[in-house]
């Protein structure tokens, strides 16, 4: 790609999300009207709340039969640890290439992540997995689905079998993504979704969670704080099945507002255009990429039908000092990338070295070293050809540019 210092600008700001949908803007200016932005409350027999209705139709549309609305994805995958058993002092098996409210969640839980290596691929470890399971004597695996990054399913579901694991998906990054056919979320006992500004879904902050089991189902409800206003929960299991719990089980607060579900539920409908423009622009990027001299790109399965909210790619041939020269680079030229080889935490990245809490059992050299020359490029569904073509020149630029 030819060098040429002069005006080479990217000019898109990878940080502005898609403007909400006119729907959501007009039924949330009415919902504020009326004042009644909480939940539940004292209304008419049938009456359905937005955040019940986006509680349905999540579930509808990943063919779960129920679902749970949170004030966030960090606190739906906490709850879905509790309400699936997980006690204080467990040990939970969380891949190590994830955010930190992951294995936040599982402290928040009251448990300690033992951190699972991840491939060259950036998906879980089977054999490490395996051999973590063992020595931990863990019976809980959070897989996260990072960067939108699937592993092999059917093998991640059988060794959980073998293993004894139960399986909590977090799917912050996989709305409306697949493995072989079939939706991620659908493979464990419980999955968890993020409504955050720069998800799939914007409602400024939220989470859902999507599961089969009425246990489960009905503790997160309540536990999310429903008071006992849980029959206004239209995507939840039969009153009975409350009955178990409404005694003994804390009210945590965790609620999802009718404003936020107002804003996420027309966006619903804008999934698969989104995930369309998205994915466009990912092998648009990938290719322009690919022509360039040292960028080791992410290689996926053909089984993973993925939604490609950011591209990855490693740096393996340079040291730590060039790549924050080339990041600087990158960003005086205005493209923001990301990268999770940084001696401190900054932003939204880290790796598990850095999670100080989590004592020995964050120790994952395998992921350590994949980490530390990663780069992360948002791809937001305004990205057009053109956004692509300029990111890549200046990626080519910068590399150019350290190497001089």
């Amino acid at each position: 790609m030819e060098r040429d210092p002069n005006g080479l600008t990217f000019t898109l700001d990878l940080t502005k999300p898609e403007p909400i949908p006119r729907q959501g803007i007009a039924r949330a200016i009415e919902l504020m009207d009326t004042g009644r932005l909480f939940r539940y409350g004292e209304t008419e027999p049938g009456e359905l709340s937005d955040a019940s209705l986006l509680e349905q139709r999540m579930a509808g549309m990943l063919g779960r039969k129920y679902a749970i609305g949170t004030n966030s994805c960090g606190a739906a995958l906490f709850l879905a640890l509790k309400s699936s058993g997980v006690r204080q002092g467990d040990r939970v098996l969380v891949n190590g290439y994830t955010l930190a409210p992951v294995p936040g969640a599982i402290d928040h839980a009251g448990a300690v992540p033992v951190v699972v290596e991840v491939e060259d691929n950036l998906t879980v470890d089977l054999d490490d997995l395996e051999r973590k399971a063992r020595l931990s004597g863990a019976r809980t695996l959070l897989l996260s689905h990072m960067r939108g990054h699937i592993s092999d399913m059917d093998q991640v579901v059988e060794r959980c079998a073998a293993l004894g694991l139960t399986l909590i998906e977090d799917c912050a990054h996989t709305l409306g993504a697949s493995w072989s056919g079939k939706p991620t979320g659908t493979f464990g006992a419980a999955a968890c979704f993020s409504l955050q500004t720069f998800k799939h879904i914007n409602s400024g902050e939220g989470g859902v969670i999507v599961t089969d089991d009425d246990d489960l189902a009905a503790q997160a409800i309540l536990y999310s704080g429903s008071y006992m206003l849980y029959a206004q929960h239209a995507a939840g299991p039969d009153a009975s099945v409350f009955e178990k719990y409404r005694g003994n089980t804390p009210n945590y607060s965790l609620r999802l507002t009718s404003l936020a579900a107002a804003l996420a539920l027309p966006q619903l409908e804008l999934l698969t255009e989104r995930a369309g423009r998205m994915n466009a622009s990912y092998r648009r990027l990938e290719r322009l990429l690919g022509d360039i001299d040292g960028i080791h790109l992410i290689r996926r399965s053909t089984k993973e039908e993925f939604v490609g909210s950011s591209l990855q790619f490693r740096l393996p041939n340079l040291s730590a000092e060039q790549i924050a020269r080339f990041i600087a680079i990158c960003q005086e030229r205005g493209l923001g990338l990301k990268w999770f080889g940084q001696s401190r935490m900054e932003g939204f990245t880290s790796r598990p070295s850095q999670w100080e809490y989590v004592e020995g059992s964050a120790e994952a050299p395998k992921t350590e070293a994949l980490l530390s020359t990663l780069c992360d490029l948002r791809i937001p569904p305004a990205m057009t050809e053109q956004h692509c073509q300029q990111g890549a020149a200046v990626i080519s630029y910068a590399l150019q540019e350290i190497k001089t």
